[in-house]
Parts: C-alpha cells; structure tokens; sequence
C-alpha cells in the first residue's frame, strides 16, 4: 500500500418518488461531489454512499425499482466511471444493481478505477431489517466476500449492516485487505456506527472509510451523515457533520502501527491479525457455521 489520501463523501438523495429523472440526478450529483473534492483535496480514492443513486428506502417494489436501476457496468454507473477516468481517481459507488431476473435487485457496492473501468463489485451480505425480499423487502443478499488489488493498496468492500459483523471484515482482513471501504445509509444512531466502524479498523488493523448518506430518501427516512475515516489502532482521522460534503485524511502505512495508542510513546507490538489463535478457530469452527440467536427477549 502507498500512502495517499482518502475522502468519504456524503451526499443526500433525491426525495420524492423514484424515477429515471430522480436516479439521473442522484448520479450528476455524485460525479458534481467527486470532481470538487478530488479539485479541493487532491483524494485519490472517494467512497461514496450506500445506495447513492437512488436512497436506500425507495417507496417502490422490486420490480418498479428493477426497472429504474441497471446492471453493472451500465446506466447506473456510467457517470461515476466518467469522471473517475476524467480525473484519474478510485471511486466507490454505492447503488442498487439490476440482477438477471425482473425484480432482483442486489444492494452493491462498485469499486471503480482510474481508468473508468470497474475493478470489483460486491453485493451486501448482511440485509437490515425488512430490506431482505425473504423479509418482505427488496434486496438479495450476496455471498462472497471481496477485495480488490490496486495500485493504491488492497481495497476491501463491505455495505453498512455488514460492519456489525465481525467475521466479514476479518475474512477481507485474511485476503489482504489495507482498506476497507463502508459505503452506508445507517439508520440507527452515530454511537453505533462509530462503534462499529472503529472495531472492524482495530479488529484487523487497517484502515477503514465510512461514507454514510445524508438528507432523506424517497421512501422519507433521514440520515444523519457523520462520515468517518479510521486508522488501524481506531483513531478517527476524520469526521463528518450532518450535510452533505467530504471529510479528507492521508493514509499512511508506514506510521499506522507505530504506537500503541494515537502520539504514544509506546510502540505496536501486538497484531491482532497474527496473534490469533488459529488452534482455537480450528477446534470451534463447527460452532462457528452453528445457527445461533441471542438469548435475550427482543422486538
């Protein structure tokens, strides 16, 4: 990994009822971010929020927002590619994606190169609340974990609820991961995703990039913003408030384990990736792919 920096950006989508117009929009608006933060930052790699092209509540059925979203690469995407190619950045998209079948729809995340090109996409493992088509919802769930060599470092992707998992970063962590980016539309409460966001950096040690939405969807749900940037021992580097716009920070791996605690005189010695224990994992891995449920009455 080479040291650069990284932005998170918070955008809100278009309110109101979702159409072609409204994606469109929702799109221009994501490149409009994109060109200002790299012309103000110099960022070479922006992560973007969950579901940025269309809000992660939509007020419509599967079908109605299968027909609105598109494959990827395609219609959905195709402005991001643009100005990631114009300006020669690392873009990470997040939006609904148009599976095989009407009314299939993935909740993705695209990681989108310097070139234009799409280099990865994973599709959200860990659905929310009633937003699994089993649960009454929209989206299906995805089932592999993904990270992507570039020429700025290992990138992993997880969406949002996947950050209260630990086992989905970890495994992105064992494949190679330096960064892993959070493209999220959070609906509980700021506590939580700094929480979360902190753990899964410190868990593994690498950096993570939060972009979490903003305004309100077109199915009326509010965001709250508050984007953060995360080194490996869980110091945020960056954070956002509740509008929209970036917060930036340099990523530096030669001084991201180099104390035990942020301007510690103490230094790293301990590795939570190397110092597990693989004998314990081994002997409990049936428990591990056990079912399992909290014991505790809940809603």
């Amino acid at each position: 990994m080479k040291a650069f920096t990284a932005a998170a950006i918070q955008v809100a989508p278009e309110p109101g009822p979702l159409t072609p117009a409204t994606v469109a929009a929702n799109l221009e608006r994501c490149a409009d971010y994109v060109r200002r933060c790299v012309e103000e930052t110099g960022a070479e790699l922006l992560v973007l929020p969950e579901t940025a092209t269309t809000g992660f509540t939509t007020g419509v059925s599967p079908d109605e927002l299968w027909d609105v979203v598109s494959e990827i690469p395609g219609p959905v995407t195709a402005p991001v590619q643009e100005v990631a190619r114009e300006l020669g950045v690392h873009v990470v998209l997040g939006t609904y994606e148009r599976g095989y079948d009407r009314g299939t729809v993935y909740n993705t995340a695209a990681l989108i190169g310097p070139t234009g090109d799409v280099l990865g996409t994973y599709r959200k493992t860990h659905l929310f609340c009633g937003e699994g088509r089993g649960d009454g919802g929209w989206v299906t769930p995805g089932d592999r974990a993904i990270v992507v060599d570039t020429e700025l470092g290992k990138i992993g992707l997880i969406i949002c609820f996947d950050g209260d998992y630990p086992e989905l970063s970890r495994i992105e962590a064992v494949l190679g991961a330096e960064v892993i980016c959070r493209p999220s539309a959070l609906l509980r409460s700021a506590d939580l995703w700094e929480l979360t966001s902190r753990a899964r950096a410190y868990d593994n040690h690498v950096f993570l990039v939060g972009a979490n939405a903003t305004g309100v969807d077109p199915g009326g749900t509010i965001y709250f913003g508050n984007s953060l940037i995360v080194t490996p021992i869980a110091e945020v580097l960056a954070r956002g408030a509740s509008h929209q716009g970036w917060v930036t920070a340099r990523l530096d791996p030669e001084t991201a384990m180099s104390s035990l605690t942020p301007g510690s005189s103490v230094k790293q010695r301990f590795d939570h990736l190397a110092d597990r224990s693989l004998t314990v994992i081994e002997r409990h891995m049936d428990e591990l792919r056990a079912p399992a449920k909290t014991p505790f009455p809940h809603g």
